[in-house]
């Protein structure tokens, strides 16, 4: 067993252990895209929905990824199986291949996979965090799950530095997402969410957060929202393959949402029910 897993283009081993090729076209141009799920009885989360939007980014930029979707899948929990550990972090990416720097790429390149499996734990999502606000800065390629992470990287230190936990984006006003999660309001016992569009990631965390409100009978709108709405919204609910739903109480340092527990407890209660079915795991954490 091992206490973090490392795998690349075939070699098996610790993350010290597996090396990359220099000639990697991530190091040059972050030349990839990638996923990340946790695992529950080592069971990664969701895989299924993971390697649909995982396919879907590599098409988006023309990357060929070096296995079919089902043998991936088959790799995937194979690995999980030989990490220590009740909970897990999955991530897997894909870069393009390996060639001197050029911005031209050989259109036959076969891409290279990586995967990297590490204990972890589903976030607190009974206390609420601090998060601030920023104009989304990034280009508009946010649909694909590319490796072009630095925006989000300075969205996130500059958070940190400030003593938050998340950075909700808005273009000219409209919120879009946050750094690393999606960003959906409840009003009125209502979910809203902002519309899948080249602006934002279809979060796997917020499609099941969704299909969970339909189950549970809370309407749902896709549709933009303002920053207005949002520090007027009666809760903010933050999503994520990590860490399911988060809320903020506290944006900008004022204090905002945590108005309708009930429901969003419902939400939270029924996407717990959802990983407890999938995974057979009958706790959060181990």
């Amino acid at each position: 067993m091992f206490k973090e897993l490392a795998y690349y283009d075939g070699k098996l081993g610790t993350p010290e252990e597996v090396m990359v090729p220099f000639n990697d076209r991530s190091h040059f141009f972050g030349d990839g895209v990638y996923e990340a799920t946790p695992a529950g009885n080592h069971v990664p989360y969701l895989l299924e929905d993971h390697l649909d939007r995982f396919y879907s980014s590599a098409n988006a930029m023309d990357i060929k990824i070096p296995m079919e979707k089902d043998e991936l899948n088959k790799l995937l929990r194979d690995l999980t199986k030989q990490v220590e550990g009740h909970t897990h972090f999955v991530y897997w990416q894909v870069t393009r291949g390996i060639a001197a720097r050029d911005h031209v790429y050989a259109k036959d390149m076969v891409g290279k996979l990586w995967v990297y499996i590490r204990p972890s734990k589903i976030g607190d999502m009974e206390n609420p965090i601090k998060v601030h606000t920023h104009a989304d800065l990034r280009f508009e390629y946010g649909n694909a799950k590319t490796l072009n992470l630095l925006p989000a990287v300075l969205y996130s230190q500059e958070g940190h530095d400030k003593g938050v936990s998340e950075t909700i984006l808005h273009r000219n006003g409209i919120v879009t997402e946050c750094a690393h999660s999606n960003v959906s309001i409840l009003k009125d016992g209502n979910l809203i969410s902002h519309p899948n569009d080249q602006y934002i990631l279809r979060g796997i965390a917020k499609t099941h957060m969704i299909q969970a409100c339909y189950r549970l009978g809370i309407p749902v709108y896709e549709r933009e929202y303002t920053l207005d709405e949002l520090m007027d919204a009666d809760e903010i609910l933050i999503t994520s393959s990590s860490n399911f739903i988060l809320f903020t109480d506290n944006v900008d340092g004022k204090q905002v949402g945590n108005k309708d527990p009930k429901t969003r407890n419902r939400i939270k209660d029924e996407l717990i029910r959802e990983y407890f079915a999938y995974t057979g795991c009958t706790k959060l954490n181990g």
